[in-house]
């Protein structure tokens, strides 16, 4: 029996004020910095929508920040306060979409795209699930949105798991006794008194948890593996100089967002690992970095000593996702774009990685993070607010690579077994592209995400992960199945509009 998902690690009642990460993303987000993590899961048949909103609404309990909307205090003196909706309805939030024939995966993609340019409602829970119909083969899908600060990738997950069901044969749903009105919480204070009290004891909870990562990176620096690293990074100094070089997806944002993904077999990926070495990660990161060097090169720049700066977030999490919130840091690495063989291609990523985390980079990050959220809140935002509107002379990052776990068994809705699981970060600012892994039931699933005007062409960057990873299994020595060759038209999707709005409820949407 799936239990209450608990909020940073406590029980789901006692701690409703945003955290200063988790606001971050609330103060971040624009037009151009749409700030939705989604999942988009293709199943076996097509889902029955009534029974999927009875079955998703019979587990609300079990999630309650899905009934919660984010309430600032008076004069942003203190961080938002998840508070109940008063005027909750669960079908504001699952919706339906059906696809025009032939239903192919191209139209899903541009469906996808749609949605996820779209800002969520702050007047409603920050949340939201599309369930598609019209997919060819006779297949559905579901298109899984939350804020991300909501949740991060690890937490998303699990909350994807408490929305799914383990077997097909999932108890039926006990029929619902009469809705009895429930008991909102206490709603948060509001005083400018208890605002600057909780700025404050915000602040000091910032500054001993900066405290804390000085005290551990102190301890650990003084290891061997943490001096190797320390030396190994003073070598990597000339290469991180260098990365601080647009490439060319790294231009202003516009909020259009297309999404598209491929899949790759995860025990290969295993197979690569053990034969040549590394991590899981690190032939993820290798395959990301070989295409954007061949993306580099068809647009007709060069790659010749030149490194893309790529981010990956790290849990920091000691549950294990089962808590909201976001609990992660950042692991900055340069990776080189001129390798040309790809085993040597792998080595120098491993090698560069081993260096950030003897090194201990994500830690650093972290400390940093928590110097910021010692300032008080009312800074923070203006902080948040303004970072986009500042522009660099050279950007401090080029892409964000997210790589979490999911469910390694098949997951199901309604009876119908979910075949794929692609992932979506959200990217904006001069980041035109970002990338999210996730495994699931024996496969990676690639999700990218693209500014539909700085990076149209992001189909083929897909491409090119699929043709680095056919490189890596011929050298490693593994078999590779050819891919079939994708559709390249794409055909509209019904109710579609000029301005790419969120497809209608399922009371208006057009079945």
């Amino acid at each position: 029996m799936p239990r209450q998902l608990p909020v940073n690690g406590k029980a789901s009642g006692n701690a409703r004020r945003l955290s200063a990460v988790d606001a971050a993303f609330l103060y971040l987000e624009r037009k151009e910095i749409p700030l939705n993590i989604a999942s988009v899961g293709v199943f076996d048949g097509p889902i029955p929508f009534d029974d999927f909103v009875a079955n998703i609404e019979s587990k609300l309990d079990l999630i309650p920040r899905y009934r919660q909307i984010a309430v600032p205090p008076p004069f942003n003196l203190g961080h938002p306060v998840w508070e109940d909706d008063p005027n909750f309805d669960i079908r504001r939030h699952i919706l339906r979409v059906k696809l025009r024939p032939p239903g192919s995966d191209a139209q899903l993609e541009e469906l996808a795209g749609r949605v996820l340019s779209q800002i969520m409602d702050r007047r409603k829970p920050l949340w939201n699930v599309y369930v598609v119909e019209g997919l060819k083969d006779g297949r559905g899908a579901i298109i899984a949105r939350l804020h991300h600060s909501l949740a991060d990738g690890v937490s998303g997950v699990g909350l994807l798991k408490v929305m799914l069901d383990l077997s097909p044969d999932a108890s039926p749903l006990a029929p619902r006794p009469r809705p009895v009105r429930r008991k909102p919480a206490a709603p948060a204070s509001h005083s400018i008194t208890d605002a600057i009290s909780e700025a404050l004891y915000s602040s000091m909870q910032s500054l001993i948890a900066a405290e804390a990562c000085v005290l551990s990176m102190a301890q650990v620096l003084f290891s061997e593996r943490a001096q190797q690293g320390l030396e190994g990074l003073t070598g990597l100094l000339p290469e991180l100089a260098a990365s601080s070089q647009r490439l060319p997806f790294n231009k202003p944002c516009s909020g259009d967002r297309k999404a598209c993904w491929t899949d790759v077999d995860f025990g290969q990926v295993k197979a690569i690992k053990e034969a040549l070495g590394g991590t899981v990660n690190d032939v993820v990161l290798t395959m990301v970095s070989r295409a954007i060097g061949r993306y580099v090169k068809l647009h007709k720049e060069p790659v010749a000593g030149r490194f893309v700066r790529i981010v990956c977030p790290v849990s920091v999490r000691q549950d294990t996702g089962e808590s909201l919130g976001n609990q992660i840091s950042f692991l900055p690495v340069a990776l080189p774009l001129d390798v040309r063989d790809a085993r040597r291609n792998l080595e120098a990523v491993s090698k560069r990685m081993e260096i950030m985390k003897s090194a201990r980079a994500a830690d650093l990050v972290a400390l940093l993070a928590s110097w910021i959220g010692a300032a008080p809140p009312p800074m923070q935002a203006m902080f948040w607010t303004a970072i986009p509107l500042v522009p660099l002379p050279v950007p401090l990052l080029n892409m964000i690579c997210t790589n979490v776990p999911g469910s390694p068994v098949p997951l199901y809705s309604c009876g119908r077994r979910m075949l794929t699981s692609y992932p979506y970060v959200p990217t904006g600012y001069e980041l035109g592209i970002g990338v999210a892994v996730q495994s699931y039931a024996g496969k990676l699933f690639f999700g990218f995400t693209a500014d539909a005007k700085v990076a149209p062409d992001v189909g083929k960057l897909r491409d090119f992960v699929d043709e680095a990873f056919r490189e890596l299994c011929r050298v490693a020595g593994t078999r590779k199945e050819p891919k079939k060759p994708r559709a390249r038209k794409v055909k509209p999707v019904e109710n579609a509009r000029g301005d790419a709005p969120e497809p209608e409820p399922a009371s208006k949407s057009a079945a």
